[in-house]
């Protein structure tokens, strides 16, 4: 059986899985039921100056019968006292001391702050830090959260300060409230971090109510700008994750993966994009802690199937896959191919290539179902059909020749030929 333990910057966790930093890990009773249920570890809510929340606080979107497949918070901070807080960290570490503890920390902006802030965290045994640098709504007026985060000098600076104090491993969170996540992400990691993590929520609104027309959430009569996060953003963050493994000064340090982390496949796609670890919010507060399980053994029995011992084994092997559009083969080419057998007639294939694509399906009425068929010659491989089709494997993309003149990358390296001639 594989080993799906981690060591991120030697902070050892029997699993690559954490809960992020969110009301899921407010409080020593959620902590301990989550290392209960087999969680590798945990990123306590961000500590700081105490604030008081609102009410309501959560919004989400529904798409096609599916709940919550984004998820939107406008809550701030912990607002418990910071001395409970503390205590129960201590306590958590001291039940469970194999498991990662790291504390999210959000400070006044000035050095004296966020000196005193790590000493007391440091007191509770906790193992790392993680400096939260994207919150996006509340704490910016602050000139906190996000407002440090998307200022690279800023960032930088802040990152100095703690750098003075910390004696434990240091993670400096980043927003993905910016153009590109590189300038804030090597500011940090020139100013001393030791690792990332990696996206925090997308500023969003989720809509808006058509009876009342506020948008949500609704609080008394008003609303504001709140956090994005869940399924709907994982693309997004893994986008902003490969930039942060492909960057030469960036990729320096470890990486902890987070935005949209479901499933067991989705941590693996993180991992194969350069995440040492991978953070879950959503989906535990959607489904429970007990979706632990699953994850794990999904990860194990994938790593078995393909034979990796270790997750080091395939931490970042998909980043050298992702270039630039002028780098790609311009003379790979592939066709669709509809398997008769698995087909169900229900005709969808053929309705979005005619009205949205190329116009190569063929239709053929037929009693007592329509039959489909690709028109090889005008089928330009773009994945249209097939990712529409209900059906698994029935639509395939296989690699074709076009011609002479439209040889694939295959025919030009058995004949030994450039590619820059065709």
């Amino acid at each position: 059986m594989a080993d799906i333990s981690a060591n991120f910057l030697g902070i050892r966790s029997p699993n690559p899985y954490w809960l992020a930093s969110a009301p899921p890990t407010d409080k020593k009773l959620n902590v301990l039921r989550a290392f209960e249920a087999g969680w590798g570890g945990v990123v306590w809510k961000t500590l700081g100056s105490q604030v008081k929340n609102v009410s309501s606080r959560y919004s989400s979107v529904d798409y096609n019968g599916s709940r919550v497949m984004g998820f939107n918070n406008i809550e701030l901070i912990s607002d418990r006292p910071l001395d409970i807080n503390l205590k129960e960290i201590a306590e958590c570490v001291r039940l469970f001391p194999d498991r990662a503890m790291i504390v999210s920390l959000m400070a006044d902006n000035n050095r004296e702050s966020w000196h005193e802030l790590i000493r007391k965290v440091e007191d509770t045994g906790a193992h790392g830090l993680e400096l939260n640098f994207g919150c996006p709504h509340g704490m910016t007026e602050r000139g906190m959260g996000a407002a440090v985060g998307q200022d690279p000098e800023i960032a930088g600076s802040v990152v100095a300060w703690v750098m003075e104090a910390a004696t434990i491993p240091v993670i400096t969170k980043l927003t993905p409230n910016v153009h590109s996540v590189v300038p804030t992400g090597r500011a940090a990691v020139q100013a001393g971090t030791h690792a990332l993590s990696l996206i925090n929520t997308i500023q969003s609104v989720t809509g808006v109510d058509l009876d009342t027309f506020i948008p949500n959430p609704n609080v008394g009569g008003q609303s504001t700008f709140g956090g994005y996060c869940g399924p709907a953003v994982k693309p997004i963050a893994l986008k902003m994750l490969t930039t942060i493994s492909q960057d030469p000064v960036t990729s320096r340090v470890p990486v902890s993966g987070i935005g949209g982390v479901s499933t067991w496949k989705d941590a693996a796609e993180f991992m194969l994009l350069g995440a040492t670890t991978v953070q879950v919010c959503t989906a535990a507060m959607r489904y429970g802690f007990r979706i632990i399980e699953d994850l794990c053994d999904g990860l194990n029995n994938w790593m078995d199937e393909k034979g990796f011992r270790t997750i080091d084994d395939f931490i970042g092997r998909s980043v050298p896959t992702l270039t630039s559009w002028d780098e790609l083969d311009i003379n790979y080419h592939i066709v669709a191919h509809i398997n008769q057998e698995k087909c169900i007639h229900c005709g969808l294939c053929y309705i979005s290539c005619e009205d949205g694509s190329h116009q190569a399906i063929n239709l053929a009425y037929g009693n007592p179902y329509n039959t489909y068929t690709i028109k090889e010659e005008e089928c330009v491989g773009c994945n249209l059909c097939k990712l529409v089709c209900p059906v698994d494997n029935c639509i395939t993309m296989e690699e074709h020749r076009k011609g002479d003149e439209y040889l694939n990358w295959k025919e030009f390296q058995r004949r030994g030929l450039p590619l820059n001639d065709h």
